[in-house]
């Protein structure tokens, strides 16, 4: 998807691209949707991330709980 918004034309020819069965009626939701889904995750590119391991370098057990307040 471009960085333009998807329309809801867009949408049903993706769908039917994937071999899904998309009702007309629901042409204008699904590109909704598929806009805010690409939205959400621009901002979550944006977010720095440097300093953060990679979630293979967490290991659970290895944590140690302090109770004291």
């Amino acid at each position: 998807m471009s960085a333009a918004e998807l329309t809801p034309p867009e949408a049903a020819r993706w769908a039917a691209r994937a071999g899904l069965v998309l009702p007309a009626e629901r042409h204008a939701a699904v590109a909704a949707v598929a806009n805010h889904i690409h939205s959400v995750v621009a901002v979550l590119r944006e977010l720095d991330f440097e300093d953060v391991p990679p979630a293979a370098a967490y290991r659970a057990a290895e944590e140690h709980h302090d109770a004291a307040v």
